[in-house]
């Protein structure tokens, strides 16, 4: 996995990692400039790597038209090739103009983490949160009905960390209620949520906040949650699935129902189009108002998920703009065996359906709209063009599509059992105070 900035003078790839001792025969680059990605792309490294000057001409072939369009936004003038020695330009570039002048005067943010039973990945998050490159800002780690006292031990030196790392407990069991929890405690004007098998990229909140400065509707913001590592077949898989970008590029995008309103028939419905849990953030009093996160869904519910994409749904359908900011960058750990992937694809086949019930329930006369895309879900769910397929490749496991729909059809019924969990947790601890707006 590198990570390659054009403005600086591009580096030799050797076929092997000396950090790690392993040997490849490929490379993903995530490429940028300015700090401001343009692109992934496969670069095949031979039998002996490639020069600088030939990983620029690759890099020149895959994404020239994005570098040229990014050089005239700046400005500068166009190139017919990239030099190996880089793009510098001269003082600081018009693209990073937002992002400064929020940086004068940004917004509090506060990142929450919830976790459970998962020190090892904790510790791997935690360093890039306090490297970000944001001047107001606080962590706080949840930790979600905890069976160890793994996590309270390993943040017990973080309370007087620059910034801050605070410690809190939620026993309810799920996402949800660990999210909600979070957002109670949460004291900056923003909430971002990260999930503890990510890590993140130093500009993360400084892009986040970029969002939010679009526009004084915008009440979400999400980001581009790229792989931190594709070693397994397992995980070259879920990249071929979509992985968490599933659908998403380079480039910002809002949503909403006004100007904003993508030409989709099944818009706002297909909420993982626009981001996903491990990347997302929202202004905390809109979240507050909206009621925080549904616990009928999420991770540790028998809805399995879909409660980012449910808040997704509901900030655009109470008339907000969400935000798509490519700049605002996560790196994710995929699971690396099969079987996990298999379960995760199965879970996510039912959380999708899980939420569309929690959408009906929320509000009957959604049925109509829905009933009247039935005709297109097949396609959708089976053609090749269609844009949850195409980047399946021919050695993509069937195995994992048809297990995939086979949650789909599962997941009302586990959205009823849900529901009933649900109520049972409230009779076991009691409801939580409502988040404070």
């Amino acid at each position: 996995m590198l990570d390659i900035e054009l403005s600086r003078p591009l580096c030799a790839i050797p076929t092997r990692d000396e950090q790690t001792g392993r040997t490849y025969s490929s490379a993903s680059a995530l490429v940028r400039l300015h700090s401001l990605p343009l692109g992934v792309l496969e670069l095949a490294l031979g039998a002996t790597g490639l020069t600088a000057q030939e990983g620029a001409e690759h890099i020149w072939q895959a994404l020239g038209e994005a570098i040229n369009q990014h050089l005239a936004d700046d400005g500068i003038d166009p190139l017919t090739d990239l030099p190996s020695s880089g793009l510098p330009a001269p003082g600081s570039p018009p693209c990073l103009a937002d992002r400064h002048r929020v940086l004068a005067d940004p917004p509090a943010i506060s990142v929450v983490v919830c976790t459970r039973d998962r020190t090892e990945s904790l510790a791997k998050c935690l360093p890039s949160l306090l490297a970000l490159d944001y001047a107001r800002y606080e962590v706080i780690i949840v930790d979600n009905a905890p069976s160890t006292t793994g996590t309270a031990e390993l943040l017990a030196d973080r309370a007087k960390s620059d910034p801050p790392v605070r410690y809190v407990r939620e026993d309810r069991p799920g996402l949800s209620w660990a999210r909600n929890c979070g957002l109670r405690h949460a004291q900056g004007d923003i909430v971002a949520f990260v999930d503890d098998d990510a890590h993140t990229d130093r500009y993360w909140l400084a892009e986040i906040a970029r969002g939010f400065a679009r526009g004084p509707k915008v009440a979400c913001v999400t980001g581009l949650a790229l792989p931190a590592e594709l070693e397994t077949p397992a995980q070259l898989c879920f990249e071929q699935f979509g992985g968490l970008t599933k659908y998403r590029g380079f480039s910002s995008q809002r949503f909403d129902f006004d100007e904003n309103r993508p030409d989709d028939p099944f818009f706002p419905y297909l909420a993982a189009q626009y981001g996903a849990g491990v990347n997302m953030a929202f202004r905390r009093s809109v979240l507050a108002d909206l009621g925080g996160f549904d616990p009928s869904l999420g991770a540790g519910t028998p809805a399995c998920g879909a409660e980012d994409i449910e808040a997704f749904y509901r900030v655009i359908d109470a008339g907000h703009t969400l935000a798509y900011e490519p700049g605002a960058m996560v790196r994710h750990y995929h699971r690396r065996d099969y079987a996990s992937l298999r379960r995760q694809l199965h879970g996510m086949g039912i959380a999708f359906t899980a939420y569309l019930c929690r959408c009906l329930a929320d509000r009957p006369s959604r049925a109509f709209h829905l009933l009247r895309q039935i005709p297109r879900v097949p396609s959708y769910l089976l053609g090749a063009r269609s844009p949850r397929n195409a980047s399946k490749r021919a050695n993509y496991p069937s195995e994992l599509s048809r297990t995939e729909i086979l949650g789909m059809l599962q997941g009302p019924f586990a959205y009823a059992k849900s529901r009933r969990r649900k109520h049972q947790i409230i009779a076991q601890y009691g409801l939580p105070e409502a988040p404070r707006p």
